[in-house]
């Protein structure tokens, strides 16, 4: 690790990144909460224009194939559900700062968040098979899978990652070789400071060596694929994008094949236009 940067600051870095806007942390212990009715929800967002604008426009997107234009959070439940409306609400909560750049990965403004909406929306489709709430669970999983580069990558700039030792090795192993931790440890310990579900952190912890993971197996094995088809695909590579394998437990336990990748790589496309929109809407509204 570098003499400059202690281990704390790296902590304090994940620290330091924005915490979720108090409207979204309640508006999402509501949905957890058994006990908690969609007035509820509605009620929290409503302090928020800007992020219930956001939701909003995400619901009524050509992904979700509404007959009809929803208009109102209540709607939005109504005709998506409470978990649905969670991934909206986890999203453009997160928005503003995936978009930023992170010059340690060579990715350029804008690029670590069409990454992580493309992971998230093919996550949520290979978990299909599952049911719907590990489906969205693996879409939470993949939004944030890569948060911790934004702490990490400050260690990268000042790196040379073309050394003959960055070579032919995982782009993490390396990480946690040369800084003593990687990027998914640092986006896990994030996800704990959220209050995220444990199988959530599992999952962000290990979906580059998914199986190591326990709680969140399946979301890590969901997660795992996603990337791979992302990179695949050119979105978000930076500058460790090729330099990670797929791991075979990763397709047996998820069944997977090259007609579910070329499925899945056409699916997450739109979606990819969809997060280049909403940050466009984001940004005219700030």
């Amino acid at each position: 690790m570098s003499p400059e940067v202690t281990m704390d600051d790296l902590i304090r870095r994940v620290g330091e990144l924005p915490p979720m806007p108090q409207v979204a942390q309640r508006a999402l212990d509501l949905i957890r909460d058994p006990k908690s009715d969609m007035a509820d929800v509605a009620k929290i967002l409503a302090m928020d224009e800007a992020m219930t604008s956001l939701v909003l426009r995400w619901a009524n997107s050509a992904y979700y194939g509404l007959k009809y234009p929803v208009s109102t959070v209540h709607q939005a439940v109504t005709y998506l559900g409470y978990r649905t409306l969670h991934s909206l609400i986890l999203a453009a909560s997160v928005a503003s700062f995936l978009e930023r750049p992170a010059p340690g990965y060579a990715l350029e403004r804008g690029e670590l968040w069409r990454h992580s909406i493309a992971v998230a929306a093919g996550a949520r489709l290979i978990a299909a098979d599952f049911g719907q709430k590990i489906s969205e669970e693996a879409y939470h999983a993949g939004l944030l899978c890569d948060i911790g580069k934004l702490a990490l990558e400050i260690l990268l700039r000042n790196t040379n990652t073309s050394q003959p030792d960055w070579q032919g090795r995982p782009f993490n192993e390396m990480e946690l070789s040369h800084f003593g931790i990687d990027h998914a440890a640092l986006g896990a310990e994030l996800a704990r400071r959220w209050r995220l579900p444990n199988p959530l952190v599992d999952a962000i912890a290990n979906h580059h060596r998914p199986s190591q993971a326990n709680e969140g197996a399946i979301l890590a094995a969901a997660v795992h694929l996603a990337d791979a088809v992302a990179m695949s695909l050119g979105i978000g590579l930076g500058k460790d994008g090729l330099q990670y394998s797929v791991d075979p437990l990763a397709v047996e336990r998820m069944n997977w094949n090259d007609h579910k990748f070329n499925e899945i790589s056409d699916r997450i496309l739109p979606f990819v236009e969809e997060a280049d929109e909403f940050i466009r809407t984001r940004r005219f509204m700030a």
